[in-house]
């Protein structure tokens, strides 16, 4: 696809994807999961304090109890895709992960003893499994973790209940069962179709065997399917890419997240069995975010921010239409304000001003619950400051724009002349034509829609050491 071409493409979703814009701006950046990010936590947050943090928040008299959102960290992969950057654990021994859900349920047992009786009234508004590959589980483990969290915990009865499936390790059996225990939204990975493309990555995986998943999640009350994809991965091409497309928006899953490939072999491992002369150039791998835009625009998709899509009604897009939307250690979320409660290795949670990150390893997370102690490796206790550029940067990435006067009134400060250097550094993409900057706020134009990331680097103010940029991936 031309320079020109690039330009021109077709702008469905109020974007403009301008080349020179994107060169000139994509440097590594934070994906905002979290403010402060995950390279900011710290061991001086304990599990004495993650304690504290339970017992203060879920016994202060604040009127309305907050709603809960769950995670659950399933580490365990059959087979390795080289491109992966999850935590996980690459094994064929489905015994560990029986030994691994009962120690999950001591975590949430802990957890739950700690928060005592008043957890009654916050209700658990999402819940999440990822991985890993949640399906290694049998069913058998599958039903007792999902025993011991509605055990634990009041779900409301329109919860969301969402999972990552693998289709190569999945039937139409298994998505019936997950069905049965309440699960109703699924993300299937694809990343890509090309079977060249496949092989370069070590996930051979068939058409039939997605559209199985897919067909059987509708088939047994999933309210939204989610397909993941990868652009930028190694011999790519924006042919085989636009094969991929057209095969996913055949299959019409509500939602598509559109991730870009971030080579960084140096921080993980299975990334240094691919070859980095077969990844695509720069122009190609932007050639083929410029067709999955259009083609996902004119097939009807709506883009949410960042690398997602989601067709009108799903409700990502109603969320985001009506200021609902919301970021968190899974992305982009429709339940906005959740307190969240994270169980397993590498899971981070939230509750009130903390994060809370657990250990990497399954010997570190089974010596700490032997020990009676929750596993917390380090986390961060936000100060006022933190909470407010929290806040700035969630408007700014999930509407696009922020009103100087509501932040003034919400905050207690004069908006302009507290943030007076992080507006100052905004100038710059200004005259670029990224946002619009006047005295009454700032909007992402449809220009700054695919940097927003850059956008929102302009609030972060750990990002002004000199350094910290070299430990994030590309913005596009």
């Amino acid at each position: 696809m031309s320079t020109s071409a690039l330009a021109g493409a077709a702008s469905r979703n109020n974007l403009v994807l301008d080349t020179d814009l994107i060169n000139k701006y994509n440097a590594s950046g934070p994906r905002y999961t979290s403010y402060p990010t995950a390279d900011r936590f710290h061991a001086g947050i304990t599990a004495e304090q993650y304690i504290n943090a339970l017992q203060t928040r879920f016994h202060e008299n604040t009127g309305k109890p907050k709603p809960l959102s769950l995670y659950v960290h399933i580490p365990f992969c059959n087979t390795l895709c080289y491109y992966c950057a999850c935590n996980k654990i690459i094994t064929k021994d489905r015994s560990r992960s029986a030994k691994y859900i009962d120690y999950v349920g001591r975590e949430i047992d802990m957890v739950r003893r700690q928060i005592g009786g008043d957890a009654a009234g916050h209700k658990v508004e999402q819940l999440h499994l990822g991985g890993g590959t949640p399906t290694f589980l049998t069913n058998e483990e599958m039903t007792k973790l999902m025993d011991m969290l509605r055990g634990a915990f009041t779900f409301s009865p329109d919860a969301e209940i969402s999972i990552e499936v693998d289709p190569r390790k999945v039937s139409a059996e298994t998505i019936a069962f997950l069905g049965g225990l309440g699960f109703n939204r699924i993300s299937i990975g694809i990343q890509d179709f090309d079977p060249v493309v496949q092989q370069a990555v070590n996930r051979i995986q068939t058409e039939v065997e997605t559209m199985t998943v897919i067909d059987a999640a509708r088939a047994n009350g999933f309210v939204s399917v989610n397909a993941d994809l990868i652009y930028g991965l190694p011999k790519q091409t924006v042919e085989g890419f636009s094969q991929t497309l057209e095969k996913v928006i055949k299959a019409s899953p509500d939602r598509i997240a559109l991730y870009s490939y971030a080579h960084v072999p140096h921080l993980f491992k299975p990334q240094r069995s691919i070859d980095i002369e077969t990844l695509p150039k720069a122009e190609t791998k932007l050639a083929i975010l410029a067709l999955a835009i259009d083609k996902l625009g004119a097939a009807g998709y709506i883009y949410i921010g960042m690398d997602h899509f989601a067709k009108p009604s799903d409700e990502l897009a109603v969320a985001q239409a009506e200021r609902k939307l919301h970021r968190n250690f899974q992305g982009y979320s429709t339940r906005p304000d959740c307190d969240m409660l994270a169980f397993g290795v590498s899971a981070i949670g939230k509750v009130g001003p903390s994060y809370v990150a657990n250990v990497k390893t399954l010997d570190e997370y089974y010596k700490h619950l032997d020990a009676g102690r929750l596993p917390v490796m380090r986390g961060v206790e936000l100060d006022a400051d933190d909470l407010m550029r929290r806040d700035v940067i969630q408007k700014l990435m999930c509407n696009f724009e922020l009103d100087f006067a509501d932040a003034s009134r919400e905050y207690g400060i004069r908006f302009e002349d507290y943030f007076a250097p992080d507006l100052a550094a905004l100038r710059p993409l200004a005259a670029d034509g990224l946002v619009d900057l006047n005295d009454n706020g700032v909007k992402v134009t449809p220009r700054g829609r695919l940097l927003v990331r850059t956008v929102a680097m302009q609030f972060d103010k750990y990002l002004r050491e000199a350094t910290a940029m070299a430990k994030y991936s590309k913005v596009i």
